[in-house]
């Protein structure tokens, strides 16, 4: 099973990447993985000549690679301007339309002050949904003076247990157990959808049924 990691943290060391750290040993701890980093800041002069060539270079190409072949996606961002940072955008940018489908992606943030906490669900949540994601429930958002507080460490262990949850199923294929899907219905854009019919009016897309479309599209 593998877990891919993606910080977008421009300075080392860099708060992002230690929040990003503290997910991923919260979830390896419950669940058997490879772990694979990525370091946006690495690859920056890759993504932009990307942009211009149409073509990744071999390093993007790598990390573009590891990502779409992962079992379950940390993707974490430092806040820019009230949103994510262009770095981070830009690396989802240029990866393949159908890289995250159905995958598990845990989302977070850090920024220097609480003013900011929603960032994750006003503009993390929205494009990873939008790129058919399944953003995990529990998105966790570090500000400056969060580091050492109780809370901040239960939130990091609850979205790491989500994540193992849903990335333990994936070696069988089985899709995730009746119990997760019940408890992240309700809450994510991916999990149980509404739709209108003319005729019919509103229709409730069980989470299973969902997921199972995601996958074969």
């Amino acid at each position: 099973m593998r877990l891919v990691v993606v910080s977008a943290g421009l300075s080392s060391p860099s708060s992002t990447r230690l929040l990003a750290d503290r997910l991923t040993a919260a979830t390896v701890g419950l669940v058997d993985a490879e772990v694979e980093v990525v370091e946006l800041r690495d690859l920056a002069t890759e993504i932009a000549q990307h942009f211009v060539t149409g073509f990744p270079p071999a390093r993007l190409a790598a990390a573009l690679d590891a990502v779409a072949a992962a079992d379950g996606l940390i993707a974490v961002t430092p806040v820019f301007a009230a949103s994510y940072s262009g770095l981070f955008k830009s690396f989802f940018d240029v990866i393949d339309k159908d890289a995250l489908t159905g995958k598990p992606v845990l989302v977070a943030a850090t920024g220097g002050t609480a003013r900011h906490s929603l960032v994750t669900e006003h503009a993390l949540r929205p494009l990873f949904t939008y790129l058919r994601a399944l953003v995990l429930p529990t998105a966790v958002y570090a500000a400056s003076e969060d580091w050492g507080e109780e809370g901040l460490q239960r939130r990091i262990a609850r979205a790491g247990a989500e994540l193992a949850r849903f990335m333990a199923p994936a070696a069988s294929d089985a899709g995730p157990d009746v119990d997760t899907a019940a408890a992240i219905a309700p809450r994510s854009l991916t999990g149980a959808i509404t739709s209108v019919d003319p005729a019919d009016g509103f229709e409730i897309v069980p989470f299973e049924q969902r997921l199972a479309a995601l996958r074969s599209e």
